[in-house]
């Protein structure tokens, strides 16, 4: 490389920075800043894949906002599978505008809708479009609807944790947090480990997790069939310390309800379903407000926020499968949005005695900790200081595990320690 393409920086480098400077300008935007500073909440539906009926409890979610008289918006961000008009009945409606601002859909009085389906022309249209025009709609969608005053705007999130994703979460200033839809059975709960690993790298909170399909009501006695299993993803929360917020189970009338485009909540609220629903929202309700100025502190840096300390428990150079019995700790600095290490330390661990290694920990800068096994007591404490901690991580090298993490292939087992 000769010294002006030193100087200049290689063509892929120059692109994430021009990416990096329009994501920026557009976030930090006073047209953005003051639409969703009219809105109190604003809660991120995801899943780690599709299939788990994430669309359906994000309408249900917004719906039982409203019936506890808030008002609510709906905005769906999936690209490939824009279901929020069929589950409300609005795929024959359009938004309107009003000269400067696209006018969402009133679908209640405490209700507005916004969907990527609306822009389509016919409703089976595939969306056969490339990450710039994607990313162009999506800042459209955000920052030209006219949503008014809300206390909360719920975003049904495009499902997995690849580009769409993140592009949403990271146009969305100041988030409260994620709700995270898995259904019981091993192969969907494992995929939302990583949906959840996704959301710490973004510093995005964990609202709580919904086991959706959590056993089938018979329509006859009323028993609970479980065909998919149970508690899967109750277990998963409490392993990786996230909030769970109830089981849906299935009910004929929510397949009913939805193919007729009708709230199920609200014309079912007495079944079993139907109280998961009102219970799992309860959380939502006791939110704090935030600032939306937060995200637009003119004196945090750009590299302040998206970098963050990794701490890595150690035994004989590889994780240490028991947290607390670990010989040293790697601390890494890394860029979550660049995906690289920065820099890189060790030390030696102290005693392990009550209480000692979270103070430490924190007084050594670090958000998130990679470990095998740790107790619940232990998990408690670092959650009282806002570190994250992701349990289960193979017995591998630092290196590799911080590679995977940043990529989010991390794959995380049982939790070993039960004390």
């Amino acid at each position: 490389m000769d010294s002006k393409e030193k100087k200049q920086g290689s063509q892929p480098e120059q692109t994430a920075a021009k990416g990096k400077e329009a994501l920026k300008s557009f976030t930090d935007s006073p047209e953005l800043a003051s639409r969703m500073g009219r809105i109190k909440h604003k809660i991120m539906v995801l899943s780690g894949k599709g299939g788990v009926g994430k669309s359906t409890v994000a309408a249900n979610i917004a719906i039982a906002l409203a019936l506890e008289g808030k008002k609510v918006g709906l905005l769906d961000s999936d690209f490939h599978g824009p279901s929020i008009p069929t589950l409300l009945n609005l795929n024959e409606r359009r938004p309107t505008t009003d000269g400067t601002s696209i006018v969402p859909i009133d679908f209640s009085e405490n209700v507005k809708v916004m969907s990527i389906g609306f822009l389509l022309p016919k409703r089976d249209d595939a969306v056969i479009w490339r990450g710039p025009m994607k990313m162009g709609v999506l800042k459209q969608l955000l920052g030209d609807v006219e949503w008014g005053e809300l206390d909360y705007l719920v975003i049904d999130f495009p499902p997995g944790t690849g580009d769409e994703p993140l592009s949403v979460a990271q146009l969305i200033p100041s988030a409260d947090g994620a709700v995270i839809v898995t259904t019981p059975q091993d192969l969907s709960v494992s995929d939302v480990k990583k949906c959840i690993n996704f959301c710490h790298q973004l510093h995005l909170p964990v609202l709580g997790v919904v086991e959706n399909m959590s056993g089938l009501v018979c329509p006859n006695c009323k028993t609970i069939i479980n065909i998919f299993k149970s508690g899967g993803g109750e277990k998963m929360a409490l392993e990786m310390n996230v909030p769970f917020l109830g089981k849906i189970p299935i009910e004929p009338a929510i397949v009913e309800a939805s193919d007729n485009g009708t709230p199920f909540i609200y014309h079912y609220s007495e079944t079993e379903a139907g109280k998961s629903f009102a219970a799992a929202i309860k959380p939502l309700l006791d939110l704090p407000d935030r600032k939306t100025e937060e995200k637009n502190d003119p004196e945090k840096t750009d590299s302040e926020s998206t970098t963050t300390t990794i701490a890595i428990p150690l035994s004989g150079g590889l994780l240490a499968e028991h947290f607390g019995h670990c010989d040293e700790f790697a601390f890494y600095t890394v860029d979550l949005e660049a995906r690289h290490i920065i820099g890189s330390d060790t030390d030696q661990a102290p005693p392990h005695e009550p209480g000692i290694l979270p103070q430490w920990i924190e007084e050594k800068g670090a958000h998130v900790i990679i470990a095998g096994g740790m107790g619940t007591r232990a998990q408690e404490l670092f959650a009282n200081k806002g570190i994250t901690v992701t349990i289960g991580a193979p017995e591998e090298k630092p290196e590799k595990l911080i590679a995977d993490y940043l990529e989010g292939t991390l794959k995380t087992g049982d939790n070993i320690c039960t004390h």
